[in-house]
């Protein structure tokens, strides 16, 4: 057995072990989530109209544990020709925004997130790339059914629902 081999084989060893120890600590869920039954109370959402690159910001009022949360989706936005279409969830469908369903919802919360699940039918409709888009959806977890909403602070963007807009400023 030559040096090269041995160095080859020790490289190998080294890759395979740091890609099992990448995988299951980004796999692993936070030990701090919270998963809850939630009830949406309130969305609001400030569009990008006529963007060639832009960015639509939609928030979520949520009631969890007698508590209210808030969380926004950023989503990025190509519609310089039709207001109401983003072109750019035909690429990327993690880029589409999530549709709250009337009633409770489950979510897992933690400080800084609120994780909501998607259902099958926000998944935009596959064309002739789609192996090509299942390899980038793969690559960057775009696929995955469940949205990560950014918790938030904002609480006067609420108009249907007072108890959104006057709960307690901190999470």
């Amino acid at each position: 057995m030559t040096l090269y081999s041995c160095l080859r084989s020790v490289v190998r060893k080294s890759v395979c072990v740091a890609a099992f120890l990448a995988a299951t600590s980004s796999f692993a869920a936070s030990p701090d989530r919270q998963q809850v039954q939630a009830q949406v109370l309130d969305r609001a959402e400030f569009l990008c109209d006529n963007c060639l690159f832009g960015a639509s910001d939609y928030y979520y009022c949520f009631e969890a544990d007698n508590k209210i949360l808030v969380g926004y989706q950023k989503t990025p936005v190509l519609n310089w020709r039709d207001d109401s279409k983003n072109y750019l969830t035909g690429v990327h469908h993690a880029w589409a925004a999530w549709t709250a369903p009337g009633g409770s919802v489950p979510i897992g919360y933690d400080a800084k997130h609120i994780w909501v699940t998607r259902t099958d039918g926000e998944q935009a409709k596959r064309n002739g790339w789609a192996p090509v888009k299942a390899v980038a959806n793969w690559v960057s977890r775009g696929n995955s059914t469940q949205v990560r909403l950014r918790r938030s602070s904002m609480r006067d963007i609420f108009i249907n629902n007072d108890r959104c807009r006057v709960a307690d400023k901190a999470h």
